[in-house]
């Protein structure tokens, strides 16, 4: 037996456990993700890296971002797939390795517009549903716990302030970065206006979500009472 098949996240009756993590952009969600599917045993599913992938095939091609129609034959001849790293999932386009290519600030603002559109988010959210089904793992984006997995056994919707949001996404584009820190903030406030106010799945906690607001916070900090909160979950599992 493998030390994922060992974990007690995975010796709850019946689907393995799923985790669900939700929150806005540069909350530090993929981070606290991948921490708590090491701890925990678990796979890590970056949903925002599939709507970064669709976002950068339709940047290719030239198709529009509000445009429903092209964009709904691009989906239905789409594939993509995401395959557990050491570090991170590597994504496939349509059998292409696109993980280095898909985090930059143009595909990244692509992203957040594709996915307001109400039948590209239906496409997605199937495939996450498919992708998770047996449960055994942790999956974040912006309506797991509302949508996508709302029986979660676990949800968790992890903030922060945006200027603090701002100031990480800013200090991650390194010393390549192009835009100033204001630029960086101004435009994570609006995908964040685009995410909380679109028709569908809009981004909002779920009504039995933990909230972790990170903003005064170390990483160190948000990841471990991240684990407490999964702990104490699987433990009242167990105890049931």
């Amino acid at each position: 037996m493998t030390d994922a098949e060992k974990s007690p996240a995975n010796r709850t009756p019946g689907r393995r456990i799923i985790i669900a993590i939700d929150g806005p952009a540069g909350a530090g969600k993929s981070t606290v993700a991948r921490c708590l599917a090491r701890r925990f045993g678990l796979l890590n599913l970056e949903t925002g890296a599939m709507y970064r992938a669709f976002a950068l095939k339709a940047l290719r091609l030239g198709i529009a971002l509000d445009a429903t129609a092209p964009l709904e034959q691009l989906a239905a001849e789409t594939t993509l797939r995401l395959e557990a790293g050491e570090q991170e999932n590597r994504v496939l386009l349509d059998g292409e390795d696109v993980t280095g290519l898909i985090r930059n600030p143009q595909v990244t603002d692509a992203a957040s517009r594709v996915s307001a559109l109400p039948s590209i988010r239906t496409w997605m959210v199937r495939q996450q549903q498919e992708l998770g089904a047996q449960g055994g793992v942790v999956m974040e984006g912006r309506d797991i716990g509302t949508v996508v997995f709302p029986e979660a056994e676990v949800k968790i919707f992890l903030d922060a302030a945006p200027e603090v949001r701002g100031m990480r996404r800013f200090e991650q584009m390194g010393p390549e970065a192009t835009a100033q820190p204001e630029e960086v903030i101004r435009d994570l406030r609006a995908r964040d206006e685009r995410d909380r106010n679109r028709a569908e799945s809009p981004l909002k906690p779920a009504p039995d979500a933990v909230l972790l607001d990170s903003t005064h916070l170390t990483l160190d900090e948000v990841v471990q009472k991240a684990e407490a909160i999964v702990a104490s979950r699987i433990g009242e599992l167990t105890a049931g």
